[in-house]
């Protein structure tokens, strides 16, 4: 009875043993393990790659043990494969094998595919092809870096690489390593590739026979006595014949009788290379070949010739730039900043962190116009938020207001802090209007706003951004600020290429820019001043902005345009028919001056129109700045933040009105006059703004409007209010005298519009407004449809007369 349950104990192992072994070599397991090798090594590549670019940032956070590293939430990596990724991109490169830590991933992908039943390489040849490569690679920089002394965070041949090299040359010297690096490359060069030994018997190998090619005659002659079965295949080769003399009907090449003698194989070479000459020649006479071309079928080609491209500037083709010398230069006699500041400021800021037990490595100063950016390099072991807390310790040793730290700086591995100069540079808009960056920019809107920490002409193009958010307090520079993009875009942009909206509830902030009216304005055809003060006005002209934006929209789409770039490239280059409605767009810019009054009087009804604008008018060229000295969370929601990713952000009294226009503190810390922050996606910079007075302002809008303009300004499609009264309450009794001959005309183009009456008749956009109302009175038109043409109700003249004898 003991013999049998110990044999059905042993049975039962078995049993479970073969299961297990048939699981483990089962194909839901291998392709298991091969997912998840696949899967881990591709999340160890993302996270290698992360390292490099993000582990200076993330330097200071890796000193912690990994359980606290993984376990504390609060805790915040730039690695893109998160903390664990930032961990193993530590502990595999700088603490394991560097740069070469990378063959660990294709090591990982090959195991996956071969688990698969998909070998990509040799498996075990391959792998320990790679580990040995590892190794290789990892010692070798170990070796060239170990004298080096660098300040990176990253040890290109890691920790290990480096203590080997140690060893090997504390061994056998540096001369010794080098020369077993040598050695051991040949190896691995010898059993990785078969073809090596060949490859190397052939250089050695001494050539048996010279073969120089003829440059008259284009054939080959024989130098040297050889076998004739050696020679032909040398003349060949040299020659490259082989390739001459393929079929292209036939799938083998023509096979040569190497019995021949030289003379033979060179004519029947030449019979065959002047047979394949002539067959083209007899299909040419043989075929007869129609040649038609074929032009893209659509409607809005040009059946005419045309040998030129348009020029939209030619309206106006004897414009003149307006030059440099209409700008005064602000920066004559600007103070210095002297080595005494410079050192006494370092000083104080090493003596201030000896304080608090932070030892620096390396201190660097950047003067700017206004601030002074010390890069310090803190010793090993400090952590980076010890410093960042010491803001206002530093302030208060320096006695400065506007004291800032950016820890880490972004790409440089340091740790800046910005200190304002005793006596700030005024950054004259002259000087960044002639500067080099922006004479010679290829930007579409280049804006030029100032200058750096490290004195370079700042310039975005308004294209990309595409809106702009302009907010600080009173007083800290944002008219002036709106004053120099403006100013920069008319030095740049010809009247036909670009025009201004511009809205200013306080009424004398852009009244300057009124003379330049019939040149880069724009405005509802019934408004009487160029510059849009009442609110009513302000309603309707960002409706009808919405009007031209979808115009655009059509248009491009019937140009199978993707954005006004390519739309104008093609009306430039006749492909468009202005007849089909196609027009040259220029760029509309919105500029608004003080939003947050117009949120307070009109609420949704001005934001709901803005904001479809900021979302949408990118593709048709029509960008918007809005600006304000209220940074609070009523005016600047989170429609608009969500629509405005490019923000400049000048003086602000609290650290939350900061926030609100950031989304990040600093601006509380600036200094005023002009000192900003401009935030671009996710990356902020300090930049002085260029300062450019009224009469400046003045002298260039008089440079522009004393030259010759268009007719009137840039006219935006006309809107009409829910609440304006309609044809409801037109008198026919007492018609205008144009009436009849707007009638018939509105006929005759079955196309009512009240800019047709305007441009036909030549008569103000009132006038032109109530024919149309007494025409839909009348039953000739019907009710406006927004930015559509009013539907012609009357089908042909003969009809229309009896209507108007009716009347």
């Amino acid at each position: 009875m003991a013999k049998k349950t110990k044999r059905k104990q042993t049975t039962n192992k078995a049993s479970k043993l073969t299961g297990l072994k048939s699981f483990l070599t089962g194909e839901k397991f291998k392709y298991t393990v091969g997912l998840f090798l696949l899967v881990f090594g591709l999340y160890l590549l993302i996270a290698f790659i992360s390292f490099l670019f993000t582990g200076h940032a993330d330097h200071s956070k890796l000193d912690l043990s990994w359980r606290e590293l993984l376990a504390n939430t609060d805790i915040k990596v730039h690695n893109k494969a998160g903390k664990t990724g930032a961990y193993l991109g530590e502990a595999i490169i700088n603490r394991g094998f560097g740069l070469a830590s990378f063959l660990l991933v294709f090591m990982l992908v090959i195991s996956a595919f071969q688990f698969f039943n998909r070998p990509l390489v040799k498996y075990w040849r391959s792998m320990v092809l790679a580990f040995v490569s590892m190794l290789w690679i990892s010692l070798f920089l170990g070796l060239v870096l170990m004298s080096i002394n660098t300040e990176s965070f990253l040890y290109l041949g890691g920790e290990n690489g480096y203590f080997l090299a140690v060893w090997l040359s504390s061994l056998v010297g540096y001369v010794g390593t080098f020369f077993l690096l040598v050695c051991s490359l040949f190896l691995i060069i010898l059993f990785s590739f078969d073809n090596f030994i060949p490859w190397l018997k052939q250089v050695f190998k001494k050539r048996e026979t010279v073969v120089e090619e003829a440059v008259a005659t284009g054939e080959a002659k024989v130098q040297a006595e050889v076998e004739p079965e050696e020679n032909i295949s040398k003349v060949i080769d040299e020659n490259d014949t082989i390739e001459t003399i393929f079929d292209p009907d036939e799938e083998q090449p023509v096979v040569l009788d190497n019995s021949l003698d030289r003379e033979k194989i060179q004519e029947n070479v030449r019979e065959q290379l002047a047979a394949k000459e002539v067959e083209p020649e007899e299909d040419k006479e043989g075929l007869e070949m129609t040649v038609e071309k074929v032009e893209e079928e659509t409607n809005e080609n040009y059946t005419q010739e045309a040998t030129e491209d348009y020029d939209p500037t030619l309206d106006l083709s004897n414009y003149q730039f307006p030059s440099v010398d209409l700008l005064d230069d602000h920066s004559s006699g600007n103070a210095e900043v002297s080595n005494d500041e410079l050192i006494t400021n370092k000083n104080k800021i090493v003596e201030t962190l000896r304080n608090y037990k932070i030892e620096i490595t390396k201190i660097r100063a950047t003067i700017g116009p206004t601030i002074t950016l010390y890069e310090i390099v803190p010793a090993p072991g400090v952590r980076i938020a010890k410093i960042k807390n010491l803001e206002d310790d530093i302030a208060l040793s320096l006695a400065a207001l506007g004291i800032r730290i950016i820890a880490p700086i972004p790409g440089r591995g340091t740790i800046g802090i910005e200190v304002p100069n005793q006596q700030p540079e005024i950054v004259s808009m002259r000087s960044i209007i002639s500067s080099k960056k922006f004479q010679e920019s290829t930007a579409e809107l280049p804006v030029v706003l100032g200058k750096t920490i490290s004195n370079e002409t700042f310039l975005i193009d308004l294209a990309k951004m595409p809106h702009i958010l302009v907010a600080g307090a009173t007083g800290q520079g944002k008219s002036v600020g709106l004053n120099a993009i403006i100013t920069s875009l008319l030095y740049k942009k010809h009247p036909s290429q670009l025009k201004f909206v511009l809205i200013d509830p306080k009424k004398v902030e852009m009244s300057l820019y009124s003379t330049i009216e019939k040149h880069f304005l724009a405005k509802l055809p019934d408004d009487e001043e160029p510059i849009i003060t009442d609110i009513q006005k302000v309603k309707y002209t960002l409706n009808s902005v919405n009007i031209e934006m979808d115009t655009r929209y059509d248009l491009l789409k019937k140009a199978h345009a993707r954005n006004i770039k390519e739309y104008n490239k093609k009306f430039i280059s006749r492909r468009l028919n202005p007849e089909k409605g196609h027009r040259y767009l220029p760029y509309i810019v919105v500029v608004i001056d003080e939003f947050a009054d117009l949120i307070m009087t009109a609420g949704k009804e001005v934001e709901l129109p803005i904001a479809r604008i900021a979302q949408l008018a990118r593709a048709v060229g029509i960008h918007m700045i809005i600006a304000t000295q209220r940074p609070s969370t009523n005016i600047i929601t989170g429609v608009i933040k969500a629509n405005f990713p490019s923000r400049i952000a000048f003086k602000v009294a609290s650290m939350i009105d900061s926030r609100t226009i950031l989304d990040t503190p600093g601006a509380n810390q600036l200094i005023g006059k002009g000192d900003m922050l401009i935030a671009t996606g996710s990356h902020i910079t300090r930049v002085q703004c260029a300062f450019v007075d009224t009469p400046e302002v003045e002298r260039v809008c008089e440079h522009i409007s004393g030259q010759q303009g268009y007719p009137t300004a840039f006219l935006l499609p006309e809107y009409v209010g829910e609440d304006e009264g309609g044809a409801l309450d037109t008198d026919l009794s007492n018609r205008d005298e144009l009436f009849n001959d707007a009638a018939r005309i509105i006929v005759v183009n079955q196309m009512g519009s009240t800019s047709m009456i305007q441009r036909k008749f030549s008569i103000g956009y009132n006038r032109a407004g109530r024919i149309m109302d007494q025409l839909e009175a009348a039953g000739i038109v019907g009710p406006s449809e927004g930015s559509k043409a009013r539907q012609v109700l009357v089908q042909d003249e003969y009809s229309l007369e009896q209507l108007l004898n009716g009347l």
